[in-house]
């Protein structure tokens, strides 16, 4: 069970853009350690409007003391140290994703998964990356290395919630079928046989091409039917 876990959060709408973003990934639970913004203040809860509303409201408010509940913690800093800084040696968000599926700790209720996010200006101290069992950091601009706090937590819920199971935007379309793209190929050849090509191999090129774009192609339904249409009119 994955808990967001903000330290010290100064502004309300930082802490209403962050219950949003948690919402828009699928998580839900919430830490506050020492927040020095309220969760009734009027800017967090206009940021936190609709489904992320709840997630602000039922915040669990306490301090550092809370950390040790944690089977795993997650720092997060955006200041890359030496080799002999080990603390400051992060790795990616996707790397970060990917070690924790591999580890089967991002499904098992009963594993408390704990992602650390520092102060909006100063982060984790060195103190606090020390109790972490990894550090991630996310790779920017080197003139410009600091994310707004809920733009970072974006980030790394995003890798998070495509490693828990984001389905493929492109499922929600039926495909062609084989049936579908054969139908397309027959009506291909109609308007092939009645176009002049100079010779018989250039016809059989352009028939060649057509049947491997079709083919390369992931056609929907909508798209095949379009095109069959298309070809019907030519």
């Amino acid at each position: 069970m994955l808990s967001i876990i903000l330290i010290e959060t100064e502004h309300a709408q930082n802490l209403g853009a962050v219950c949003r973003v948690i919402a828009n990934f699928g998580f839900e639970k919430l830490i506050l350690i020492n927040p020095k913004c309220s969760t009734d203040d009027i800017d967090a809860l206009i940021r936190a409007k609709h489904e992320a509303l709840p997630i602000l409201k039922n915040a669990k408010i306490t301090d550092f003391s809370v950390l040790d509940e944690f089977d795993y913690l997650i720092g997060t800093t955006a200041r890359n140290g030496s080799p002999y800084n080990l603390q400051r040696s992060p790795m990616t968000p996707e790397e970060m994703a990917q070690l924790l599926e591999e580890e089967g700790l991002l499904k098992d209720p009963k594993i408390n998964v704990g992602l650390l996010i520092g102060r909006e200006g100063h982060g984790l101290f060195n103190e606090e990356l020390k109790k972490c069992d990894y550090v991630v950091t996310i790779p920017t601009h080197y003139k410009y290395v600091t994310m707004n706090v809920s733009h970072a937590v974006a980030v790394l819920l995003y890798e998070l919630y495509k490693k828990k199971g984001m389905k493929k935007i492109q499922d929600r379309f039926l495909k062609a079928s084989a049936k579908e793209k054969e139908i397309i190929l027959k009506n291909l050849d109609l308007v092939l046989a009645k176009t002049d090509f100079g010779t018989e191999q250039r016809k059989e090129t352009q028939r060649l091409v057509w049947k491997r774009m079709i083919g390369k192609a992931v056609l929907t339904k909508r798209e095949a039917f379009a095109l069959i249409g298309f070809l019907k009119k030519l």
